[in-house]
C-alpha cells in the first residue's frame, strides 16, 4: 500500500482548521513512507488549484507529495488511473465528518480512515448522539432540542428550555464542531441571542444544561475493543472552550495527563470505550467529558469522529503521551481502514 489521497478544506465553517490538521497528517504520512496526493476542497465544494492549496499547506517540496491539477476532486477519485490505495479524510464538520464523504467513498469502493457512514452521521448530530447514549444507559446532561421550523411556527426557546433546564444553559448547532456557533446563556435575552447564532449554522439546535465542570478529553483508536489514551484536561482561556479559546487565544492550557484520581480515570476510560461501541465508531475518535466539580459526576459531552490534528489538538498529543507517536498513529489508522475493507470483502453479496 503506497498511495494515500488526503481530502482537506471543505464546505464547513471548520475549513481553516481542516487545512491546519491536514498539514500535520501529510507530514506524518510522508515520514511514514507513503506517497501522498492532496485534494484540496474549497468552500463551495469544488477543487482548489494546486498552487493555492500548496500555498495554504506551506509544506516543503517532497518527491512523494503531489497536488493533482484537477477541476473536480470527485471525478479525479473515480478515474481508475488515479485511484489511490486509501483515502484519509481530514474534513471537519459538515460535508466531511457527517457521513457524506464516507458515503461517496463507499460508492467508489475506496477504503478510508475513520468511522463509517452510520457512525459518522449519528455522531456528528449532537441530538442523535445524546438520544443513543441515553438509550444505552450512558450519562448525558439534560437537554432539549429546537428546529428552525418549530421556531418559525412561534415556539419560544425560553418556554421550551425552562421546562426542563435551569440557567445557565449552552446553545449549540446540532451539526457542527470546533465549538463553532456555541454560546452560553444565563438569561432569556442571552438565550434568544444564542439561538439566533446557532441557527446561522444549522436548522436544528441543542439547548443543554450548563454546569460548573472540568473539561476532559481522551483519544480512542481501534475497533472493538478500542484502545483509549491517557486523559487530558482543558483549562479554557475564556468562560468556556469556544472557537476563539481553542484556536486564537493563547490563554487556554492543556494538562496532559490530566490530574485525575484512579477511579475517575477508569470511569472515563470505560465510558469512552462504551460510547465508541454503541455509536458504531471505527478507527478514531476523540471523546469529550465533563466532570462536575460539586460531586465528581462524569458526563459524556460529545464524540468527534475526525478529531483535529493541528499543533494544539488533543488527539495526537494524547496518543503521544500514551506512547504512540504521530507516525505510528497514522500507520495504525491506515491498518484499521484496510482491515475494515478486507472484512467487508468477506461479506455475502447474494442470497
Amino acid at each position: 500500500m503506497e498511495r494515500v489521497a488526503v481530502l482537506c478544506g471543505g464546505r464547513s465553517a471548520e475549513h481553516e482548521v481542516s487545512i491546519s490538521s491536514a498539514r500535520t497528517v501529510i507530514a506524518g504520512l510522508l515520514e511514514a513512507g507513503y506517497f501522498v496526493e492532496v485534494l484540496g476542497i474549497d468552500k463551495q465544494g469544488g477543487s482548489f488549484k494546486p498552487a493555492s492549496i500548496q500555498s495554504q499547506l506551506d509544506l516543503p517540496k517532497n518527491k512523494r507529495l503531489n497536488y493533482p491539477g484537477t477541476p473536480n476532486w470527485i471525478h479525479w477519485l473515480s478515474e481508475p488511473e488515479n485511484r489511490p490505495d486509501l483515502v484519509f479524510p481530514v474534513l471537519h464538520g459538515p460535508y466531511g465528518e457527517d457521513g457524506t464523504v464516507q458515503g461517496l467513498l463507499e460508492l467508489l469502493d475506496l477504503p478510508y480512515v475513520g468511522a463509517g457512514v452510520a457512525g459518522s452521521a449519528v455522531s456528528m448530530n449532537k441530538i442523535h448522539t445524546k438520544e443513543i447514549l441515553k438509550a444505552n444507559g450512558l450519562p448525558v446532561l439534560p437537554w432539549t432540542a429546537l428546529s428552525r421550523a418549530e421556531f418559525d411556527r412561534g415556539i419560544k426557546p425560553a418556554h421550551l428550555a425552562e421546562k426542563v433546564l435551569e440557567y445557565p444553559v449552552f446553545i449549540k448547532p446540532a451539526n457542527m464542531g470546533s465549538s463553532v456557533g456555541i454560546s452560553k446563556a444565563s438569561s432569556r435575552k442571552e438565550l434568544d441571542e444564542g439561538v439566533s447564532t446557532a441557527f446561522r449554522y444549522d436548522s436544528h439546535i441543542l439547548i443543554e444544561q450548563g454546569i460548573d465542570a472540568r473539561e476532559i478529553e481522551v483519544s480512542v483508536l481501534g475497533c472493538d475493543p478500542p484502545g483509549v489514551s491517557v486523559a487530558g484536561e482543558i483549562i479554557p482561556g475564556a468562560e468556556f472552550y469556544s472557537y476563539e479559546a481553542k484556536y486564537i487565544s493563547s490563554k487556554s492550557k492543556l494538562l496532559i495527563p490530566a490530574p485525575l484520581e484512579a477511579d475517575l480515570k477508569h470511569r472515563i476510560t470505560d465510558l469512552a470505550a462504551a460510547a465508541f461501541r454503541c455509536l458504531q465508531l471505527e478507527g478514531m475518535a476523540r471523546m469529550d467529558f465533563l466532570i462536575e466539580r460539586a460531586n465528581s459526576t462524569v458526563w459524556i459531552n460529545e464524540p468527534n469522529t475526525i478529531p483535529g490534528f493541528t499543533e494544539i489538538s488533543m488527539y495526537p498529543k494524547l496518543w503521544e503521551a500514551s506512547g504512540t507517536g504521530l507516525v505510528d498513529l497514522i500507520r495504525s489508522l491506515i491498518a484499521l481502514a484496510l482491515e475494515r475493507r478486507d472484512a467487508k470483502a468477506r461479506l455475502a453479496v447474494d442470497r
